[in-house]
């Protein structure tokens, strides 16, 4: 595959800010013709318009999987790396950010373009000095360019997040957590732009030129900052140093805190990082290798073989299986859980897929169909039901997607009537439908779709820019427009910010609908502002029912809060999926006032609850019998977790027809738990811990951190608490997240069925003579639970399993007492103590049964198993 030659190959490496990227691109401008690959899109559409700049549009082609611009007589293509045409001869050929080779997610995809692509005079692969030990040893004769860093990278200290200096970023992990700090500092300091790795191309440049231009100075951002961006900043702040990896929650790497904090400073003016108040200082030794830009070096690259046979469906899964060779086993790892090649064991489940599988060509478009992206990340199931129609039609007739059915699809997501999270998740659906209408052959008309697709792309994009700015940024400018007058007092007016200012002066301010006694600054009495005011409270009202749902927010005390600030609480309702609004006391509201701002308030509320929580609304609305019907109202009850032990007559009832309709619906059947996977997550269960407190009729308890897979309970964190949020209670003081446990429970049944799969790294203990009846703690347990070997055994205790040891002094755990102990070394007390029992056991005399009675049948079978024994 790809262009293989002996070009001059170089590696131009160093840290953040060294200008590394514009040597590159240069260069290969310099040449007759070139091919760079970028990490994103919007990286390789920003350097592809600086080309277009300097060679003309008619020379510069954008590939991209959501994109193509190829004009006939192009000679300099700028696209992602999973895009770069791999047969193209050119003079030179550039990777961006190869250290990416070292990730578990797109590692192979660079790792291949480093092995296998290169141009015909010259090929420059650019990125950090970690990856430079393994270039070392899969390239040969590389040269190495060090690029040092054009300005000076800080440590400023801790600082609270209200009191940054200008033009500085704060970092965050979490979407939550993102638009809290912006909240923040849209209360403090006016405004804040906003960036999130879900955001689309055009509405991360839309914020981020809202920094760039001075209309804030502050930005909030997840890590998506750390790549990608050039930002005009002086400091980035951490607000925390772990993040979820879809997978398990985990500490940032001190090269990737190094990345996202190398952003502060620009070309040649200095930079500095820190972190909020909450999180506290730095260690001494990361603060050093960041800013000294010296940072671990990466131990393999993830490679997947790329010679790919596609004879059959199962060859081909057999091609994607193997192994590299023998000698680069050690820094070459086979990458196993890549999007695509899970799709494509999923699809190939599906008997009708597999008949249509017939022949090369066939086998070719199923493994493009697993190519499309799932850019929702959360939708799993309804990501390869797409695929599955897609290649079902491309297998039938004259090859092409059915267009009505498009339209159908489209026309569904083409709606910017919706709230920040809901546009976001749409954008990711059209950039679905973007990739499929650029994709050659799939479509008919196909230039037509991607002109509709792109249009309902910017469409969206520019509805999520402004429903962010106008959650985010509020100018102090801004009045109401309606000024009243009472009788012999100043008009007065509230500011969407809740600045009290009558005829130009700022008497105080308002906190939700609460006066802040403290906020005053003009020497009025605090009678008088009330009094001033009250004519203005109805213009306030109707700003709060108008108000777009991004203004509301539930915090971890259960309060409802608008524009940041508490206005009331969920109570107890009717059922625990449908607490009641609470609103707080307040002399500006009379019954009239409150009659109208509840209803706003429990719609708000009614629909983030089911938007969070939507599997078990969708497990109620479905239509089910009967038994079902009331397993899914107990999971209601429950909020969505049952211990399956006291199920077992429901679950025996339960017909398979309902078990599959109800595994479809995403409730999963576990050893321990009857429970639901997708509220796992810490947004539903941060949620279903609110909902617990409203309906128990208690104060919340303090929320542990939901990202990780147990935690140790605190005070009020009670057992009903616990299984309420999803997790198990251990009596020895811990809780493990049920979805974790059932995790645990497969692979500890895995090697109690003597299945050896995924166990070759672990040593085998010596087995007993009684078989396959116990197992021991692996590095997958510990990978998946987090915890030792200590915190392991009580979770298998609490679970029912004994442990003892082995002769090796290996942890061996057994279903059954009488099992275990016959592996348990007799010392000489208990020798005789089974002795003396075993003398006691002789001495019963059996008892006269008669002959006639249906007793005497078992008598015989006791007798007959004593003696087998």
């Amino acid at each position: 595959m790809g262009l293989l030659t002996s070009s001059r190959v170089s590696a131009v490496l160093g840290p953040t800010n060294t200008g590394k990227t514009h040597f590159a691109v240069n260069r290969l401008l310099s040449y007759s013709s070139g091919i760079i690959g970028f990490p994103l899109r919007l990286l390789a559409r920003e350097n592809y318009d600086k080309a277009v700049a300097l060679k003309g549009s008619s020379h510069c082609a954008l590939v991209t999987g959501e994109e193509k611009i190829i004009p006939p007589s192009a000679r300099y293509f700028f696209c992602t790396v999973e895009s770069m045409p791999l047969d193209r001869p050119v003079d030179c050929v550039a990777v961006d950010e190869i250290q990416l080779c070292a990730q578990a997610r797109r590692g192979h995809i660079f790792t291949d373009r480093l092995l296998n692509l290169r141009g015909t005079t010259e090929t420059i692969f650019i990125g950090s000095n970690t990856i430079a030990p393994l270039i070392r040893k899969l390239v040969r004769n590389v040269t190495f360019v060090e690029k040092p860093r054009l300005s000076t990278l800080r440590y400023h200290g801790s600082c609270r997040l209200t009191r940054l200096p200008p033009r500085s970023a704060v970092v965050a992990f979490s979407t939550h957590d993102v638009y809290q700090i912006a909240e923040l500092i849209r209360q403090q300091h006016g405004g804040a732009a906003v960036v999130l790795g879900a955001l689309s191309p055009r509405t991360r440049n839309a914020q981020v030129a809202l920094f760039e231009n001075g209309d804030v100075e502050y930005l909030v951002a997840t890590d998506a900052i750390g790549m990608g961006l050039n930002l005009d900043l002086d400091h980035v702040a951490f607000s925390a140093l772990r993040k979820f990896d879809g997978q398990y929650a985990r500490g940032l790497t001190p090269a990737e805190l190094g990345q996202i904090a190398g952003r502060a400073g620009r070309h040649h003016r200095d930079g500095t990082f820190g972190t909020g108040s909450t999180l506290g200082p730095f260690p001494p030794v990361l603060i050093e290798q960041i800013e000294s830009h010296d940072y671990e070096k990466e131990r393999a690259v993830y490679w997947r073989n790329s010679d790919l046979d596609f004879r059959s469906p199962h060859a081909l899964l057999r091609s994607l299986d193997q192994r590299p060779a023998p000698e680069m086993d050690k820094i070459m790892w086979r990458v196993r859980d890549g999007e695509d090649h899970q799709a494509l064991i999923a699809l190939t489940k599906e008997q009708a897929i597999v008949d249509r599988a017939k022949g090369k060509e066939a086998v070719k478009c199923l493994w493009d169909i697993c190519q499309v992206p799932d850019f929702c990340k959360t939708l799993t199931d309804q990501h390869l039901r797409l695929l599955s129609h897609l290649y079902q039609f491309l297998t039938t007739g004259r090859g092409r997607v059915d267009t009505d059915w498009i339209n159908k699809q489209i026309e569904r997501i083409d709606k910017t009537d919706a709230d920040i999270d809901t546009l976001i998740q749409r954008i990711a659906q059209i950039r679905t439908w973007i990739y499929i209408s650029n994709y050659t052959g799939w479509l008919e008309d196909a230039d037509n779709w991607q002109d509709i697709t792109r249009t309902i792309e910017d469409r969206l994009s520019d509805a999520l820019h402004r429903h962010l700015t106008q959650r985010f940024v509020d100018k102090r400018t801004t009045k109401l427009v309606r000024r009243l007058r009472t009788g012999g007092t100043a008009v007065a007016s509230i500011t969407a910010k809740g600045d009290i200012v009558a005829d130009g002066d700022f008497l105080g301010r308002m906190s939700g609908f609460t006066l802040d006694p403290g906020s005053s600054e003009s020497g009025t009495d605090l009678k008088t502002i009330h009094k001033t005011i009250l004519s203005a409270i109805p213009e306030r009202i109707a700003l709060l029912v108008q108000d777009n749902d991004g203004s509301f927010l539930l915090d971890d005390q259960g309060r409802l809060t608008w524009r940041g600030a508490a206005i009331g609480k969920i109570i107890k309702g009717n059922t625990p999926l449908a607490p009641m609004v609470e609103l707080d006391k307040s002399p500006f509201l009379d019954s009239e006032a409150r009659a109208a701002i509840r209803p706003r308030l429990q719609t708000w509320l009614d629909r983030h609850i089911r938007a969070q929580l939507k599997a078990l609304f969708a497990l109620r609305d479905e239509k089910l019998d009967a038994t079902a019907r009331g397993l899914a109202w107990q999971l209601g009850e429950e909020f969505g977790s049952l211990q399956r032990r006291g199920l077992q007559t429901t679950l025996n009832n339960l017909a398979r027809e309902a078990r599959q309709k109800i595994g479809q619906l995403g409730v999963r059947i576990g050893r321990e738990y009857v429970f639901v996977p997708s509220l796992m997550r810490p947004r539903p269960t941060r949620l279903r811990a609110l909902l617990w407190a409203a309906w128990q009729g208690k104060d919340v308890p303090p929320l542990p951190d939901f990202e990780g897979a147990h935690f140790t309970p605190a005070h009020g964190q009670t057992p009903d608490f616990c299984a309420a949020i999803g997790y198990h209670s251990i009596k020895t003081g811990g809780a493990v997240r049920i979805d974790v446990l059932e995790r645990l429970l497969h692979e500890a049944f895995r090697q109690l069925r003597g299945d050896k799969e995924k166990s070759e790294e672990q040593p085998k203990p010596e087995q007993p003579k009684s078989g396959n009846n116990h197992f021991t703690i692996t590095d997958t347990m510990r990978t998946i639970s987090g915890l030792d070997d200590a915190g392991l055994t009580a979770v298998f205790v609490a679970l029912r399993f004994h442990p003892t040891h082995s002769e090796d002094g290996t942890t061996l755990f057994y279903r059954h007492a009488k099992t275990r102990q016959k592996a348990i070394p007799e010392t000489k007390g208990t020798a005789k103590k089974n002795t003396q029992q075993k003398n006691r056991t002789k001495e019963k005399k059996p008892k006269n049964i008669n002959p006639d009675s249906p007793f005497a049948v078992l008598q015989s079978l006791n007798i007959g198993k004593k003696a087998h024994s």
